[in-house]
This record gives C-alpha cells, sequence and structure tokens, in this order.
C-alpha cells in the first residue's frame, strides 16, 4: 500500500553511513528532513542535508519525543545502527525509558520496535518503511564482485541461510558465521560485528558470513545492512565470504565495498 509522503520528514538517525544516505536522497527529491542524531559518528554529514539536526542519547526517549512534536513531525524514519547492548547497560536512560521497558513483555528487537512504532502513532507520528528514500541502495541477486565462490562455499552458504533464516524467525539475530558445513556464531545481542569476530576465531580464516533479513521481515526497522566496515572486519579476521539476501538487503558505499572485496580477495554475493 502505498503513502502520500510529507514534505517534511523526520529521522532518527543511528550509526553509519545509512542515515546519511537517506537524509542526502530525502533532500535531492525535495524533502525536508529534521534528523535526532544518536551518534557523533555521522552528525556533521548529517548538518549538510537536514534543515536541523539534534543529539539525543537513545535512552532519552521524553527528549525524542518532545523534539518531534515540537517540530510538528507527523512521519519518521528510524535508520542506522544503535547497539543492542544498550537494553542491558541503559547508559542516559530517562524516567519515560524505564516506564517503557517495564511495559514490554519481552526485550527483543521487534518487542521493542514495535511498542515505539505503537507509542508514536499515540501521538501522530507514523514510522515508514526505511527503504522508501534509498531503494537505490538493494542489492539485487548475483556475484557482486570478480571473486567468484567455488562449491564447497556454496554448499556452506545454503546451509547458512537456512540457519540464518531460523535464527530470524526467533528474532534472535541475522547472521551466522560457518565453516565446512558448521556453525561458529549465530548473532545476538552483541551485533553483526562481534558475531564476525567470535565466530572467525574459532573458525580460523577461510570462514563465512551469511546475512539475512528475518521471515516476514517489518521493513519499517532492522533491515540487514552491510557495506565497507563489515568487509573490513572480515579481513581483519580472516573470512572471505559474505553471503546476503537479494533484494532484502541494504549495501552502502557500494563501489568502494566491491572494490574492497575484489582487492582482499572476498567474495560478495546476494542469493
Amino acid at each position: 500500500m502505498s503513502i502520500e509522503l510529507d514534505r517534511k520528514q523526520g529521522l532518527i538517525a543511528g550509526k553509519g553511513r545509512l542515515p546519511v544516505e537517506l537524509a542526502k536522497n530525502a533532500k535531492e527529491n525535495g524533502f525536508d528532513v529534521i534528523a535526532i542524531s544518536l551518534s557523533d559518528d555521522n552528525k556533521k554529514e548529517l548538518k549538510n542535508y537536514c534543515l536541523k539536526v539534534y543529539d539525543c542519547a537513545p535512552g532519552q526517549v521524553q527528549r525524542i519525543k518532545d523534539t518531534l512534536i515540537e517540530n510538528e513531525i507527523k512521519q519518521l524514519t528510524f535508520i542506522g545502527k544503535v547497539e543492542k547492548s544498550i537494553v542491558v547497560k541503559r547508559p542516559k536512560f530517562d524516567s519515560l525509558a524505564f516506564e517503557f521497558l517495564k511495559q514490554i513483555k519481552r526485550l527483543n528487537d521487534d518487542a521493542i520496535m514495535l511498542f515505539l512504532v505503537d507509542e508514536l502513532s499515540k501521538i501522530g507520528i507514523t514510522v515508514l518503511d526505511q527503504t522508501i528514500f534509498i531503494k537505490n541502495l538493494m542489492i539485487p541477486r548475483g556475484i557482486l564482485g570478480k571473486v567468484q565462490p567455488t562449491e564447497a562455499q556454496l554448499i556452506d552458504v545454503e546451509y547458512g541461510y537456512k540457519i540464518a533464516k531460523e535464527m530470524g524467525e526467533l528474532d534472535i539475530g541475522q547472521s551466522v558465521v560457518i565453516k565446512d558445513r558448521m556453525i561458529m556464531a549465530i548473532e545476538a545481542i552483541e551485533g553483526t560485528d562481534k558475531c564476525i569476530k567470535r565466530g572467525c576465531k574459532l573458525g580460523k580464516k577461510d570462514s563465512i558470513i551469511v546475512k539475512v533479513s528475518k521471515p516476514n521481515q517489518d521493513k519499517r526497522f532492522d533491515i540487514p545492512a552491510f557495506g565497507l566496515d563489515t568487509l573490513k572486519n572480515m579481513k581483519k579476521y580472516k573470512a572471505n565470504l559474505i553471503a546476503v539476501e537479494a533484494n532484502e538487503t541494504i549495501l552502502v558505499d557500494s563501489k568502494k565495498t566491491i572494490e574492497f572485496a575484489d582487492k582482499n580477495n572476498i567474495v560478495v554475493m546476494a542469493v
């Protein structure tokens, strides 16, 4: 179902390049973006494409809510990495954040985000599909670089894809590390990068990463994404293939990412 987009768009921006790409594309298409930055790493660049950029910690829920109301935001997008471990560590959590945590029955990703979507709807704000402004970053099926997978790697990819989908069904994580038809690591609360580190230390060199969307993925949040930083992490821990789900995964900085993969003999594929 299509939705009529307001000229003014809200953006809850986590870490990484994705919030910047979204703000840039939105501005180029005539939208005015008001961003709430949850991270310092991209705040400077966001200012190039947004009318306003506000600083908030992820746990400053009341401040975020007040900012959205003050700016009369009716539609917004969540995008960018927010460490899942904040739910455990709870830095700078305000009283409203703690109140919300008490109301959520399970503190898995989908439960938290669906609760936030519902709370935002109560103040007249609709959370949009993450891909609306960045459809050009979705990955088509195929081998993305020059390096081709071996038959043994394809067998591991098939197995890893199955396991990753099952983990996604349970809302545990979206990535697995596999080697020689054995699962070395399953992503949990630590996130993809630390999952890669953990799995590759067990598998040693030539481990494989498989990253997928969840079955019945809610595209308003948690769409799988990767880019140059992921491949640099793979190189560091000697992984040599990443397989993602075609048409369901965002690739950031595709040109630099594929050039790096080719240079370092890493297979990048979408299945």
